[in-house]
């Protein structure tokens, strides 16, 4: 949810006082006036670069998980199977670690194999028809139907 972009519209095109954005977002007031005197389009959070007991195993996990893509979804091993079959290796880490790689290298792979960018855009145009409109353009375009 782009947070940034909700408290301003709620607050200078809806006209919402800033206790209410706070209460409807659960943030204090203090935050939400920060938030509007920022120049920021979105808040950056520094995530810190530590090293994860994940990234001595990473290369055998992507190797697993590129044999799994190949396999059919009856074949496939769950994650589970995945992080049991890692600390047969000597991984002793979470199995939260490894489902949070395993979903980065799919979403990875999902954009690698994306060959059209990001999506086809239709735009959807209608014509505003009152229902009263088509009774009356029926009857004078249609032939008459004996009954």
């Amino acid at each position: 949810m782009e947070l940034l972009s909700v408290i301003r519209r709620w607050r200078y095109r809806q006209h919402f006082s800033i206790r209410e954005i706070a209460r409807r977002t659960g943030l204090s007031r203090n935050t939400v006036r920060k938030h509007l005197r920022s120049d920021s389009v979105e808040p950056k959070f520094k995530i810190p670069d530590r090293p994860s007991k994940l990234d001595p195993y990473a290369d055998k996990l992507a190797q697993m998980l590129r044999q799994e893509a190949a396999q059919s979804r009856k074949q496939k091993r769950t994650i589970k199977q995945l992080h049991a079959d890692l600390a047969a290796l000597g991984y002793d880490g979470s199995y939260n670690r490894v489902a949070a790689f395993a979903r980065e290298w799919k979403a990875a792979r999902h954009r690698e194999q994306q060959t059209c960018g990001r999506g086809s855009f239709v735009p959807l145009a209608f014509l505003l028809v009152i229902p009263s409109e088509i009774a009356h353009h029926s009857e004078i375009n249609s032939p008459a139907i004996p009954i």
